[in-house]
């Protein structure tokens, strides 16, 4: 992206922040409803420290590490990239034929539809938790752990922006596909909190090489408290699951051009 592009990038998010901050009270519900959002994790958080020693052969404070690193990396997705998860109400009111017709990115022109005012919730929630987990954490935290730690929150982001661009990608030949985003919503928030070995083989196996869900929080946290071996995969595997993220999101942007390309409106 060029610079002339950034200051633009940079022009429409300011602009789309000071719409959003003109209605003040609808502003701090916003924020106070991406925070109410989070409830099942501060929940989940709240009974795994207070009744059980730990979780799967997990310490409870490595067990928090997971929905830490997973609720910050859905934080910045929805901070940055998350819009893909409205890319099909969009396209269901045309707005794309009229993003064909600009001078910029449709991609692009998704991401600065409107300022995600909720994500500063999210990311309150997610910071919170994070300095939650890293005080418990018994581990020592050199600069190899928190560069990977860093890793593997941006690999988590990317991770989740790839699955919601494949339904965006989905959506714009199949319309109906956009329901798929909540379903896959519902299954990250659902299953996103907890070390893949308590629950049943199939399950654990679906969450892994159908929906990759295991590759935003549970592999990396495996990684930094010790647990890679014992995952069920491969340690490089498990290991490499920022390098996947990076990966799976350079491919559904690639899905996302070519599906455009066959875009043929929402009227046909």
């Amino acid at each position: 992206m060029s610079l002339k592009a950034l200051r633009i990038v940079w022009r429409v998010t300011a602009l789309n922040f000071r719409a959003q901050m003109e209605y003040r009270t609808e502003f701090l519900l916003m924020i106070a409803i991406g925070a109410i959002w989070q409830v099942s994790v501060i929940v989940f958080a709240t009974v795994l420290l207070s009744r059980f020693a730990g979780m799967g052969g997990w310490d409870s404070s490595d067990v928090l590490l997971i929905p830490a690193t997973r609720m910050l990396a859905h934080g910045l997705f929805v901070l940055f990239l998350g819009r893909m998860h409205w890319a099909g109400r969009q396209i269901q009111e045309g707005r794309i034929d009229i993003y064909l017709m600009r001078p910029m990115p449709v991609h692009r022109q998704v991401q600065l539809a409107f300022f995600p005012t909720n994500a500063i919730g999210d990311l309150t929630v997610a910071a919170g938790l994070m300095a939650g987990a890293l005080s418990r954490s018994d581990l020592d935290w050199t600069s190899g752990r928190i560069s990977y730690l860093v890793a593997a929150v941006i690999g988590g982001m990317l991770l989740e922006a790839a699955l919601f661009t494949v339904v965006a990608s989905a959506s714009l030949r199949f319309p109906a596909a956009d329901m798929w985003g909540r379903w896959l919503e519902e299954l990250l928030g659902t299953f996103g909190s907890y070390p893949l070995n308590v629950l049943p083989r199939a399950v654990g196996g679906f969450l892994t090489y159908g929906l990759p869900l295991a590759f935003v929080a549970y592999f990396p946290a495996a990684v930094l408290t010790g647990h890679g071996h014992s995952t069920g995969v491969p340690y490089w595997v498990a290991a490499a699951s920022p390098l996947l993220g990076l990966l799976a999101y350079l491919a559904a942007r690639m899905l996302w051009r070519w599906s455009l390309r066959h875009y043929s409106g929402i009227n046909g």
